[in-house]
């Protein structure tokens, strides 16, 4: 039992892993003893995440690419097999984001949001943030007949949250991709399954959740509000459910799942 979190035979590859969510995530693989590819366009971050995971007696390296190109991510995934001797075996999609033009601010007209900021959302989140790493990744694991896919997903892409419309729809894909793959692959040894993280305050969402002075936001006491246990999450938390999803001794009979970290939000009514 002592054991059943260890990944020490895998390869995990992080797309979003120079952010803070998926930066941790990263870490925590690390920690559990798997090789970590941390994967993105910021190569300070990016290198600085691989530099603390070594610090703390683990294995990563940091690699550049651009998660809506696929012969980006190809060329990535060769380097990554290269580097640690074998393809992945754990495939982390936390790349994502929003547009501020692809939301609905109080008084705004749903009617004229622009198209081009909606599909820039459901690039970032649905075909860079799970579809194209996906593709490119996945083969190697059905050929081995072994491999974990976790999708981040979204409180919003649950509840539909009010003015993120775009954000909330693309989540909404994520999960519904998650599963129909899950379906697909289930005799295959790929599972697939999603995490839904509440609300963790990160550098891009400090500003509507936090005023300058540290008192919350409307939004920010909005969200409190229905969360619960009456707080923030932090990014260490999603440590746990990284793991276990990702291990194939703890979780190999859980697939097409979403599984939220939430504070309890989601069991709330709105």
């Amino acid at each position: 039992m002592k054991d059943l979190f260890r990944l020490d035979d895998d390869v995990a590859v992080v797309i979003g892993g120079t952010g803070e969510l998926g930066g941790h995530m990263a870490e925590a693989l690390g920690g559990f003893g798997a090789k970590v590819a941390i994967v993105g366009r910021n190569a300070e971050r990016g290198e600085a995440r691989a530099s603390k995971i070594q610090a703390e007696g683990g294995v990563a390296h940091f690699f550049a690419a651009d998660g809506l190109s696929t012969d980006s991510l190809g060329e990535a995934r060769e380097a990554i097999t290269q580097w640690a001797g074998g393809s992945a075996s754990v495939l982390v999609n936390a790349a994502g984001g929003n547009r501020p033009d692809a939301t609905i601010t109080p008084g705004g007209d749903f009617c004229k949001l622009p198209l081009d900021a909606w599909r820039d959302v459901f690039d970032l989140n649905l075909v860079g943030g799970a579809l194209l790493p996906t593709q490119v990744f996945a083969p190697a694991m059905i050929e081995a007949g072994v491999g974990s896919i976790i999708n981040i997903a979204s409180m919003s892409g649950i509840i539909p949250l009010s003015r993120v419309v775009a954000y909330s729809a693309s989540k909404a894909a994520v999960i519904n991709l998650t599963q129909w793959l899950a379906r697909e692959w289930a005799t295959t040894g790929v599972r697939v399954n999603a995490i839904s993280p509440g609300f963790f305050p990160a550098e891009q969402n400090r500003a509507l959740l936090f005023n300058e002075d540290g008192t919350y936001t409307e939004r920010g006491g909005q969200i409190i509000g229905h969360t619960p246990m009456q707080r923030f999450g932090k990014p260490e938390e999603l440590a746990g459910v990284t793991a276990w999803l990702a291990s194939r001794r703890a979780s190999s009979f859980v697939t097409g799942q979403n599984i939220p970290v939430d504070g309890g939000f989601a069991s709330v009514t709105i």
